[in-house]
């Protein structure tokens, strides 16, 4: 029996490969496919039918454990194409999982990876002599975690915002866990990685995000307690970041663009708002 085709959308319109390492693998079907295992950092980009305004790094989720790559990656790129961004997702490596010369990645891994994909993109527009659009970090779940973690980052070329969605941004952390007592997450990686970046917390100063939030959470999620965006909106009335938060009361965890019954089917709405005020601003700076 032939295997069904795969519509247009789950196919990125360029596949970028950024480091060595074998090919890595989808599990499952459209549209819920998963990496299990990462072997080298690619970048999945989808593009607008008409030329960008801006442009999107996505961060899927899957607790560092995997990358659901589907339903938290190349659906959300496909509709920020539609709102007139490139975007591409950011397939990275999972600390803790093996590399494939014997040991694990370390706790930094998808740190590294996505700032391996700021260098690529500034690079790019470097050898073609273009000015930069306007960068946004999206991510959903432990996805919006690094990007809360990439907001953090100095580098040449600089986001205007940072999109989360649902994510553990801080109460993983040893020292802030909600609920508390809660245990370590293995592996010891993955674990040492939330120790290392709680984004959102006063004074642990290299987590508060130099750039604009859009925050879309689940007030009764049982997953990634509402506590880690209440953290940063604490954090952000004692800091001055800018940050726009919506809390959800029937909204499961991972709702995503899917799972919209209740009042969390505007959220998708609430965040073309929010970009197309990012992207209008970063216009009227440039």
């Amino acid at each position: 029996m032939s295997t069904p085709a795969l519509p247009p959308e789950a196919t990125p319109d360029e596949l970028i490969v950024l480091s060595e390492g074998a090919p890595n693998t989808l599990v499952g079907d459209w549209p819920d496919r998963v990496f299990p295992q990462v072997q080298r950092l690619e970048l999945h980009t989808c593009r607008c039918a008409a030329p960008a305004r801006g442009r999107a790094l996505v961060y899927a989720g899957g607790g560092y454990l995997q990358l659901v790559h589907d339903k938290e990656g190349l659906e959300i790129a496909r509709w920020l194409n539609t709102l007139g961004l490139d975007a591409s997702v950011v397939v990275h490596r999972l600390p803790g999982q093996a590399d494939g010369r014997g040991g694990v990645w370390p706790a930094d891994i998808a740190l590294q990876d996505g700032l391996r994909c700021l260098d690529h993109l500034h690079q790019a527009d470097a050898l073609a002599g273009r000015s930069p659009l306007p960068l946004l970090h999206v991510g959903l779940s432990s996805g919006g975690h690094l990007a809360g973690v990439m907001a953090c980052q100095p580098h040449a070329l600089m986001a205007c915002g940072a999109l989360i969605g649902y994510a553990p941004l801080n109460a993983n952390h040893r020292r802030y866990k909600a609920p508390a007592g809660k245990p370590d997450y293995p592996p010891p990686e993955k674990q040492a990685f939330y120790d290392a970046w709680p984004i959102g917390i006063a004074h642990e100063p290299q987590g508060l995000p130099k750039m604009p939030l859009f925050l879309a959470y689940a007030l009764h999620d049982a997953v990634v307690p509402v506590d880690h965006a209440l953290n940063l909106l604490k954090a952000a009335q004692q800091t001055g970041i800018d940050v726009e938060a919506h809390i959800f009361p029937q909204a499961p965890h991972g709702f995503a663009l899917r799972s919209l019954t209740g009042t969390h089917d505007q959220w998708p709405a609430l965040a073309a708002r929010w970009l197309e005020e990012r992207l209008r601003s970063a216009a009227a700076t440039a």
